[in-house]
């Protein structure tokens, strides 16, 4: 049976002067999580949110929070996102070279653990780790800056990661993250993707925010077709 697909909606490219009604919008549109983009200026080149902005989404939905540590040593802030209202916290594995540790870390929080992977990264690196996760993040653009082009290459480590799912009988879901829009979303959800990370074909569309999402669940569930 393929897993329902999950939209989470990446507040990167909100209007933060109305963040709470935006996302109200995309909890009415049926948004599944709230996507926290956190970037350091070190690990990528940008400097974005941090505890500050959890706790504000928090206050604002009652959806699960994905966070997304886009940054070096992330094991030395995960005690802090979590007070501030995460529900699910996601490390690089180029920035964790205690990994295994890093995961168990997010766990005792209490916290979904997930790792992510740039474009240049393997599958086969988290091939240790991949029974201890909740979640693994195939970045489909090079992390650190919104509205970036999707990299169809990356399609191909999504199928493995799906293929190691199903080797190893877990139940891991499988994100991508970066040019996710109604057009590349069914190529994901093929692939074998089961949560979409979205932020500029949400806020950007030029449209109403919550027919935005309900526009990409569409697209990414009526060409889901499993991997092939």
């Amino acid at each position: 049976m393929t897993p329902a697909m999950k939209i989470a909606v990446s507040i990167l490219s909100a209007d933060f002067t109305r963040l709470g009604a935006q996302i109200a919008e995309c909890e009415a549109g049926g948004a599944d999580w709230i996507h926290i983009d956190v970037m350091d200026g070190h690990f990528v080149p940008n400097i974005t949110l941090g505890p500050v902005i959890v706790e504000a989404a928090r206050r604002a939905t009652r959806l699960p929070l994905d966070v997304h540590l886009m940054i070096e040593a992330p094991e030395r802030y995960l005690e802090a996102f979590a007070a501030a209202g995460a529900d699910r916290m996601t490390v690089h594995q180029e920035t964790c070279p205690h990994l295994y540790q890093t995961v168990q870390q997010i766990k005792a929080l209490g916290k979904r653990a997930g790792v992510a992977l740039n474009p240049g990264t393997p599958a086969a690196t988290l091939s240790e780790v991949l029974t201890e996760v909740d979640m693994v993040l195939a970045m489909t653009v090079e992390p650190g800056f919104s509205g970036q082009k999707f990299m169809p290459h990356t399609l191909r480590k999504v199928r493995q990661l799906h293929e190691q799912k199903v080797a190893l009988g877990a139940a891991y879901d499988i994100q991508v993250d970066g040019g996710i829009d109604p057009a590349t979303a069914p190529l994901a959800a093929q692939a074998g993707a089961t949560v979409m990370v979205a932020a500029t074909a949400i806020f950007k569309s030029g449209g109403v925010i919550a027919e935005a999402v309900r526009r990409l669940r569409r697209s990414a569930e009526e060409h889901d077709r499993g991997p092939g």
